[in-house]
């Protein structure tokens, strides 16, 4: 799985309430022909992270259709959650 980050962006909480940061990022997932959520031009996923004193979690997430970004009713393994966080924190930290 290629995983490539077009946005993260830090939500910004006005009012004080989320504790540490939070993150809305897009990312393209590339699955190998073998994997049942497998596109030829990729999957879209969007997610919320958050970051509180140096642990990065996923919030929420949801699958789309890149091209014309109708969402799709599927789910991500366990094992592509965790490269899909691992990947946000190395671009997290690269980019700040």
């Amino acid at each position: 799985m290629t995983i490539t980050w077009s946005a993260i962006e830090e939500i910004l909480d006005p009012t004080g309430l989320i504790e540490g940061e939070r993150y809305e990022a897009h990312a393209r997932l590339m699955l190998d022909e073998e994997d049942e959520l497998y596109r030829p031009d990729g999957i879209g996923v969007r997610c919320i992270m958050a970051w509180i004193d140096g642990e990065t979690t996923l919030k929420s997430y949801y699958v789309y259709e890149p091209a014309t970004d109708e969402v799709i009713d599927l789910q991500l393994e366990e094992d592509e959650l965790t490269e899909l966080v691992q990947s946000f924190i190395e671009n997290r930290t690269r980019d700040n």
